[in-house]
């Protein structure tokens, strides 16, 4: 710095304090109006650079040509001397430093250059968040031109920060890559490792004793037969992996004759030298990394050191790289393990599931869905989410898709399903609850239960496809509410007409980090108003939220429509409570049947059936305490199925055995199995449902009405 470098910093001290307009005039008070100097100050909130009138002229600017924005002084700073000013800045600014200087070179009308010389002084907030910078330009071309040394050394400190620059940058840029396709972006990116003077890059992976190109540019620079190497191959890329030692190539010729076999198809690119570069992490070789020069040979020892800090830079880089997606990939694996391997075909209903892990993160979650064939043309379907994105979580929710799948099969209403549930992940050595959905739905009728934990409503998609939500009486979530001994989980009922389709999903699919929910859960509902009729394709466009990495969590999606080919005659179900000792009850239900079976076109059997309902309604109040629920419905208008459901509160299942001359019991059964087409019997949680199905003709059909 000159003599006056005090007297620069002192003005700088004194304005440091001032308004936007003070920089210029202090320094000028300080060095007079006549010296070759001038003030500005940079409001790095908003932008705004202002520059006194000496400055503009040593920018040789009109003041009508500059509109106080950074990027107006383009026209007379070369990019190579912005590049430098922006190194200089951005250092200062990131390190906390006060002051900066920097030589630079502007270019006036007459095509000549002149060197300036800047020193700004950074104004912080009390967080030591810079603010404002104020500073000063002066006319540095006598003091440079007068030592060419001097000037050299300048132009040797800049590109030695250049390239101290890029190698900093390149680093920052690598810390968010995740995946070694992320690694590849950045060093093939122009503004990158360019500004070192490479004009192709070419990378391998080390993959079992070969090399797999993984990177190469640009494609007329690709060789036949390179795609796919061994180490011991007579290529710069092998003997790089042998020797571990990166190996510099300083001229054309000594690349003709150390490879022979490379150089006749890389000759057309005029390289001059090139610098391959071995990736090593825990003294392994993972890749190779590849630089191509056209317009230099041979490299100094301080070019050779930056370039072997980059390649351990990348090493480490490509190695978080590679263990993420072995880990993404155990993860994932695990999920799909835990979740259903197919999708059971389903009478009467079209189904589409889909499960897409988060887009961000290495983690999975523990979102899962399931499909539960049920006796009597039922179906449970579940959609659930169990707290954490880890591989815990995923255990968690295969155990916990195991045993609900269990209790639902085993006939529970679906209230008990859920508490079962939840009183079982309470029971687990483990501190995660999950939130669930779960409906049962039956598909001869429409009817179907819904069961919230905790969890989001779903939606319903009517046959004009317009779409809406569900509200569902809900729950705590499993684990919490046995927790908290609130297992009580209130039942919602719903009709599915054919076609009607209903949709379950877990937060994923909605949530999208700074939004709200409902907005979420809304922009779902009109993408599937509008979406494709087909279920798969639907499908896909809903997961699509996903797949773009919208989001950072996982998503789970189940599809439910029932099929309007395999739909019932509307009006095809009738249910009756029976109590105890209540015999009004009793002929209400046969009268019931009676009326029902022949306004359904059963005429010839009516009377087998309303025998058999009687039979089935007597054993079940003879032997149990409570009441009796009839059900009788039609399953299939084609083939004119009728069913009759008796449910009661024991678990007791009953027997089919020969009665005794004499004996009184023994005989209902019987009569059901001779006059029932089929008949059988169904655990019901805490109780059962007997139930037999009789096939009308189709003659019967005249009789109708």
């Amino acid at each position: 710095m000159d003599a006056g470098t005090g007297g620069v910093e002192a003005a700088m001290r004194r304005c440091s304090g001032s308004s936007a307009s003070a920089p210029a005039c202090c320094f000028l008070d300080a060095y007079g109006s006549g010296l070759e100097m001038g003030g500005f100050e940079w409001n790095l909130r908003s932008g705004e650079l202002l520059l006194d009138h000496a400055v503009l002229a040593l920018f040789d600017l009109r003041p009508d040509e500059f509109d106080n924005r950074p990027q107006s002084l383009a026209v007379r700073v070369p990019p190579g001397e912005a590049h430098r000013l922006d190194v200089q800045v951005s250092q200062a600014l990131k390190s906390g430093d006060v002051n900066y200087g920097a030589y630079f070179r502007v270019r006036l009308r007459d095509g000549s250059l002149r060197w300036r010389h800047t020193q700004g002084h950074v104004l912080r907030d009390e967080d030591r968040r810079p603010q404002r910078i104020v500073g000063i330009v002066r006319d540095a071309t006598r003091e440079l031109s007068d030592s060419t040394a001097h000037r050299e050394r300048v132009e040797e400190e800049a590109d030695r920060r250049r390239r101290t620059s890029v190698v900093q940058g390149t680093t920052a840029a690598l810390a968010h890559a995740r995946t070694v396709a992320d690694v590849i972006d950045v060093l093939s990116d122009a503004q990158g490792l360019a500004h070192l003077g490479a004009s192709h890059l070419v990378m391998g992976l080390v993959e079992a004793g070969r090399i797999r190109l993984v990177a190469e540019g640009p494609p007329e620079g690709y060789v036949p037969g390179t795609r796919l190497t061994r180490v011991d191959e007579p290529y710069p890329m092998g003997e790089v992996v042998r020797t571990l030692s990166p190996r510099y190539i300083e001229t054309p010729e000594e690349f003709a004759a150390s490879y022979p076999l490379l150089w006749p198809h890389i000759e057309h690119l005029g390289i001059t030298s090139a610098a391959y570069l071995p990736l090593i992490a825990q003294a392994k070789p993972l890749a190779v990394l590849g630089l191509l020069y056209q317009d230099r040979t041979g490299f100094t020892q301080e070019e050779r050191t930056v370039l072997v800090a980059l390649s351990s830079s990348i090493a480490q880089s490509l190695q978080r790289a590679m263990f993420y997606e072995q880990e993404k990939d155990l993860a994932q694996g695990l999920q799909q393990a835990m979740l259903p391997r197919t999708i059971p075909g389903v009478p009467g209903a079209d189904i589409a599931v889909r499960y897409r892990s988060a887009a961000l993160g290495r983690d999975i979650g523990g979102d899962w869905y399931d499909v539960i064939p049920l006796p009597g043309g039922r179906v449970g379907a579940v959609i659930g989410d169990v707290q954490g994105h880890d591989t815990h979580a995923a255990a968690v929710m295969g155990q916990l898709r195991i045993v609900l799948r269990a209790y639902a099969a085993e006939g529970h209403t679906p209230a008990t399903v859920m508490a079962r549930a939840s009183g079982f992940l309470h029971e687990l050595d483990t501190e995660r609850f999950a939130t669930c959905l779960y409906a049962e739905a039956d598909l001869s009728t429409g009817v179907v239960q819904l069961v919230r934990a905790g969890h989001i409503d779903p939606l319903l998609r009517l046959t004009d496809g317009t779409c809406r939500r569900v509200p569902v009486d809900g729950g705590l979530p499993l684990g919490l509410s046995a927790e908290f001994g609130r297992l009580d989980y209130p039942v919602t009922t719903v009709e599915l007409d054919p076609g009607q389709m209903l949709l379950l999903y877990t937060d994923g699919l909605v949530e999208e980090p700074g939004a709200d929910l409902d907005d979420g859960t809304q922009a779902l509902a009109e993408l599937v108003s509008v979406g494709p009729h087909d279920l798969q394709e639907l499908a896909d466009l809903l997961c699509g939220r996903v797949d773009d990495g919208r989001g950072d969590d996982d998503a789970a999606l189940l599809l439910l429509r029932r099929r309007v080919v395999d739909a019932p005659r509307s009006g095809g179900r009738l249910q009756q409570h029976v109590a105890p000792a209540d015999p009004e009850a009793l002929a209400e239900a046969r009268h019931m049947i009676r009326a029902a079976v022949r306004a359904w076109g059963a005429r010839n059997r009516a009377d087998e059936i309303e025998l058999a309902a009687d039979e089935l309604i007597t054993n079940a109040l003879m032997h149990t305490d409570g009441p009796a629920i009839v059900t009788l419905r039609v399953l299939s208008a084609a083939d004119r199925r009728l069913r009759v459901d008796v449910e009661d509160s024991s678990s007791a299942l009953p027997r089919l055995r020969e009665a005794s001359d004499d004996g009184v019991s023994g005989r209902g059964l019987l009569l059901v199995d001779r006059l029932a087409d089929v008949w059988g019997v169904d655990s019901r949680g805490g109780g059962k449902c007997v139930w037999c199905e009789f096939i009308v003709p189709a003659r019967d059909a005249a009789d109708e009405g």
